[in-house]
């Protein structure tokens, strides 16, 4: 049967810098491997896609409505289709100084995030450092090779998958994740080492939101989410307990 908007699919990717043949990002953790891109951190198996969302560029997501369970395709993408074209007001010159309030010595090629946003440093030049904030993939053309895996049918199931996909806490045992829907309102109990992280309230917040929306879009059976954390005394230690920490101007990426 066709694959159709709002269906859920398990969905195996690689996609790769059509100019070079780089591997940027995959699935596959043989493919990984083979291009030396392989990350010990990451489980690589199918992600969980509801088709016509925002989890993967639009003209991929136009490719995959009408593919059966076992297609495989291979989709080329020009760059204006893809992460857009590079923009040159995205190259900031920041001063020394600011590296140095924070302890960092600036290198060219190093990770940068800034008010949220990721770069690259391209240049160090004295007091003054050249920090390229358009996305890696901008003015480049892409490929994809992808393979619909299978459909997902069951709702609890399409939760788990979004809370992998979005959620995005690697100390969370997804099958330790409770979820009920009744009424059309669904219940997130999280795994309880799920609540044991280092990222601000507003990033945990967004996340869930990111779950809830698209749970709301393309679950007919859910209209309300609510996430649900139980704390008990045999897990919280005072290490565990997470300063206020105020938000850095500059940061480099782990």
């Amino acid at each position: 049967m066709a694959i159709n908007e709002n269906e859920f699919i398990k969905l195996n990717y690689t996609g790769s810098v059509k100019e070079t043949g780089d591997i940027f990002d995959t699935t596959l953790a043989e493919k990984a491997e083979e291009s030396g891109y392989y990350d010990e951190n990451k489980v690589y198996e199918p992600m969980v896609l509801a088709v016509g969302s925002d989890q993967l560029i639009s003209a991929l997501q136009d490719e995959i409505v009408g593919m059966e369970i076992g297609d495989k395709k291979t989709v080329e993408i020009s760059s204006d289709d893809a992460f857009g074209p590079r923009d040159p007001s995205m190259l900031k010159l920041i001063p020394m100084k600011e590296f140095k309030k924070q302890g960092i010595k600036p290198v060219v090629g190093m990770p940068i995030s800034q008010e949220g946003i990721n770069g690259v440093i391209r240049t160090v030049n004295g007091g003054r450092i050249t920090v390229d904030f358009n996305h890696f993939l901008a003015g480049k053309d892409i490929v994809y090779d992808i393979e619909v895996v299978d459909v997902i049918e069951d709702d609890v199931d399409k939760l788990k998958g979004l809370l992998k996909v979005y959620y995005g806490n690697p100390q969370m045992d997804i099958e330790k994740t409770k979820i009920t829907i009744d009424d059309c309102v669904a219940e997130i109990e999280l795994d309880k080492l799920a609540g044991f992280e280092r990222r601000s309230a507003q990033e945990i917040t967004l996340a869930k939101f990111k779950v809830a929306k698209e749970a709301w879009e393309n679950i007919d059976s859910i209209e309300q989410v609510k996430f649900i954390e139980t704390f008990e005394p045999e897990l919280v230690k005072e290490e565990d307990s997470e300063e206020e920490v105020a938000p850095e101007v500059l940061k480099e990426e782990e």
